[in-house]
């Protein structure tokens, strides 16, 4: 049989019409769930929207009180005397490497080259997967870790157009590759006071003054803990462990947060002795009042040059601050380490009384900063306040006064377009005497525009009719209560005079 055959040849034709409108159905049904499937997988993507972990957003209320917490700062810094800069958010990470120990090096945000970012690395060191010597041939920049390296780098760089000492703050963000936890973010804010110039202990007790300012404008209860490294230096010298400091310090910087058992297993994995460890316990568990803890102290490092010269000055500084009154509670704490290599002096750190939080503010001397970027012999102290922990502590706390967020004071009804120009006019009077105004900017049903006022806790809504723009006056809606009040134009200035 042969496709000759009448039947069969019909047969054949209308087996294959058949086979070809199944595939072009089973095409069509193909494309069906592929287009499905994308526009799921679209969906979700734009349903699913995500930031970096350890970032945040800050709505409008939030950055009310953000700038609150930055303005408070800010008034306090100039009161004292320091001038504001700033600094790029990268830095050339010769300028960042090295000056915060191993640890902090790790925790630097390291940005590869543009363009070709692989051509300075070989096989054999890609394969290697050395991920310190590969970032040395990746990456020439990294996000600043903190505001006081790039600070030191300002100085060398612009020593010829600043007077010593130099008194300067900054207020940006900064960042760091930690683990994210409560309290601890990578992207965060920093507003730091230094001085550079002065070897004056009296420059200490300033940065302590204005730290006791802040906080009481902020009405955070505190403690600010002080200590200083040439003591540590000095406790290491006299446990048989000079050469060890660094890892002393790094250690027992760690007591509050992981206890003395896991201090001491860290010292033991830094190859501390286990006589130095013993002789370290009574000394970093040191209790009394500030005056019997120095008293200790130059007991059981009298023979230590080093460390009598950190009592002599945490002496100096103590007699200062009994003189001053602090609101604040003063405490010296031998386990304060603040484990950076830069600090060579008094060191400080602050903690919130009334909320389980880590530190909120920090710092110290730093004697030989600007020395490794080719200027020697400038010492600096410097202090820095962690907005963001500030933030959770205020909101913790509820201490935001109520005005300090800023939102809009009154609100204007819109009619239509008489009323839009009256409304208008008043405005532009009541924004001239410092009142924050809106006028909704449509004339939407007045239940839309009341909801909008609600929203936004606007105190006061403000109607302006065919009566009121006869009379030259409006009626003012005081929204917490309902009360209303027709007031002419000077009249509703002094109601929030």
């Amino acid at each position: 049989m042969t496709l000759s055959d009448p039947d069969l040849r019909n047969s054949f034709f209308v087996t294959h019409k058949k086979f070809q409108d199944n595939i072009r159905t089973n095409r069509d049904i193909s494309k069906i769930f592929i287009n499905f499937a994308r526009k799921i997988k679209t969906n979700e993507t734009m349903a699913k929207p995500s930031i970096p972990k350890g970032t945040r957003d800050f709505s409008p209320v939030e950055m009310a009180k953000r700038n609150y917490i930055f303005n408070t700062i800010r008034e306090v810094f100039h009161l004292f005397g320091f001038q504001q800069i700033e600094t790029p958010a990268m830095e050339n990470l010769s300028t960042l490497m090295g000056k915060y120990g191993e640890e902090g090096d790790k925790l630097l945000f390291k940005i590869l080259n543009s363009g070709d970012f692989l051509s300075e690395a070989t096989d054999e060191e890609l394969a290697s997967r050395n991920t310190l010597k590969l970032a040395s041939k990746l990456c020439e920049k990294g996000l600043r870790y903190d505001l006081t390296v790039p600070f030191a780098r300002f100085v060398v760089m612009h020593r010829n157009e600043i007077s010593f000492p130099f008194k300067r703050y900054q207020i940006q963000p900064v960042w760091r590759a930690d683990r994210p936890q409560k309290g601890r973010y990578r992207e965060f804010y920093q507003c730091d006071a230094d001085v550079v110039g002065s070897d004056s202990l009296l420059n200490e007790v300033e940065l302590i003054l204005m730290t006791d300012e802040v906080f009481h404008r902020f009405g955070i209860r505190t403690c600010i803990k002080v200590n200083n490294r040439k003591i540590l230096s000095g406790i290491a010298e006299i446990i048989g462990e000079p050469d060890k400091i660094v890892d002393i310090t790094v250690a027992i910087d760690k007591l509050d947060k992981i206890g003395l058992e896991k201090v001491n297993e860290e010292l033991r994995e830094k190859n501390i002795s286990e006589k130095a460890i013993a002789l370290l316990q009574p000394i970093i568990l040191l209790q009394g009042t500030n005056r019997e803890k120095l008293q200790t102290l130059q007991s059981v490092l009298a023979s230590s040059e080093i460390g009598m010269k950190g009592i002599e000055e945490l002496t100096y500084i103590l007699d200062k601050v009994e003189n001053a009154n602090l609101r604040a509670t003063f405490e010296i704490d031998l386990t304060l380490a603040r484990g950076l290599n830069y600090y060579t002096g008094a060191i400080f750190e602050v903690k919130a009384l009334d909320v389980q939080i880590g530190s909120i503010t920090g710092g110290g001397r730093y004697d030989n900063l600007t020395g490794v970027f080719g200027m020697p012999g400038v010492s600096g102290v410097g202090i820095s306040y962690g907005a963001d922990r500030i933030f959770d502590v205020l909101n913790q706390l509820d201490l935001y006064p109520k005005d300090s967020l800023q939102t809009t004071q009154i609100l204007f009804v819109n009619f239509g377009k008489t009323e839009e120009e009256y409304c208008i006019a008043c405005a532009r009077q009541l924004r001239k005497e410092g009142i924050r105004t809106e006028i909704y900017p449509e004339a939407s049903k007045m239940k839309k525009q009341m909801g909008y006022a609600d929203g936004k806790q606007i105190p006061y809504v403000a109607l302006a009719g065919e009566n009121e723009i006869a009379a030259g006056k409006i009626t003012v809606k005081n929204m917490s209560n309902g009360e209303q009040k027709l007031l002419s134009i000077d009249e509703l200035i002094a109601l929030f005079k």
